[in-house]
């Protein structure tokens, strides 16, 4: 009779040999645009989907939350004030692009009757981790408070993607937010301090202790944890780490393994109504409504 086969196929993680490899070996880690060889062209396609979209829906855009010049929102809500929201959260380690480059993955949510809203915030090396962290919940105050004077009434998933998956994992517990869809992310910010993106970044270790959501209790609320099968082989097992420490703690919320997508492609998922991410988000609160 053969014997089980137990081992784990997937790509060894690389941080496990993580004392042998040089800085731009570690850097390599969690190089999403190097890891994807069209990211340029798939960015560029982003980019202008997002104008066109944003273009055809300007009258929730630019809305302060904050005084700075990045925090606002940008709001598509839907015709029914009490629909549910998804607030998407944009990445690019903390560092680098805008709201304005994602508006295109609104356009499924909104076709499927949802309200979107997508903050931006104050980039590093003008702000700090800590300081973007409560600038996302001064956001999350703002919509609760204001939201439903901008037809933005309805039960709240607060959704993020590669950094923004970070930002929207820490934000689990707060009152506005039923649940938390994470997409791609990095959850533990320690291997990042010695890498090319803490140039920017000057993470401390009170940083990495606290907003490092596999460092932290486990908040009750639900969150699916999404990354694509092609993603590099840190971020999948961050994935699979937060949620199986979720797991353990009998915290509700999927697993979810998007096959075929990598780190860019997996946000396809947003562009329509019956798309993989849609789907996502109306199962946290229990089903399309």
């Amino acid at each position: 009779m053969p014997a089980f086969v137990l081992d784990d196929p997937t790509p060894p993680d690389p941080r496990r040999r993580w004392d042998s490899l040089d800085f731009a070996a570690r850097g390599a880690c969690y190089d999403n645009n190097a890891g994807v060889p069209d990211s340029p062209a798939q960015v560029a396609a982003r980019n202008a989907a997002s104008a066109t979209y944003r273009a055809a829906h300007p009258a929730g855009l630019d809305i302060p939350y904050a005084a700075g010049d990045r925090t606002a929102f940008d709001l598509y809500p839907a015709a029914d004030a009490r629909a549910p929201c998804l607030v998407f959260v944009h990445g690019g380690y903390w560092q680098r692009n805008a709201r304005a480059d994602f508006a295109c993955f609104a356009e499924g949510l909104n076709a499927a009757g949802w309200s979107v809203a997508m903050p931006g915030y104050t980039l590093a090396p003008e702000a700090s981790l800590t300081g973007i962290v409560a600038e996302i919940g001064a956001a999350l105050d703002w919509l609760a408070g204001q939201g439903a004077a901008r037809g933005i009434g309805g039960p709240i998933v607060l959704s993020g993607w590669s950094a923004g998956a970070q930002l929207a994992a820490l934000h689990l517990g707060h009152r506005a937010v039923a649940a938390v869809l994470a997409i791609s992310g990095v959850y533990d910010l320690a291997p990042l301090r010695e890498t090319y993106l803490n140039e920017k970044l000057g993470l401390t270790d009170g940083e990495i202790e606290t907003l490092s959501p596999l460092r932290l209790p486990v908040t009750p609320k639900p969150m699916t944890v999404a990354y694509g099968s092609r993603e590099l082989p840190a971020l999948v097992r961050d994935a699979r780490n937060l949620h199986a420490l979720r797991g353990a703690a009998h915290a509700p919320g999927a697993l979810l393994p998007v096959p075929g997508a990598d780190h860019f492609s997996i946000l396809d998922g947003f562009r329509r109504p019956d798309g993989l991410l849609v789907r996502a988000a109306q199962d946290l609160l229990g089903g399309p409504r």
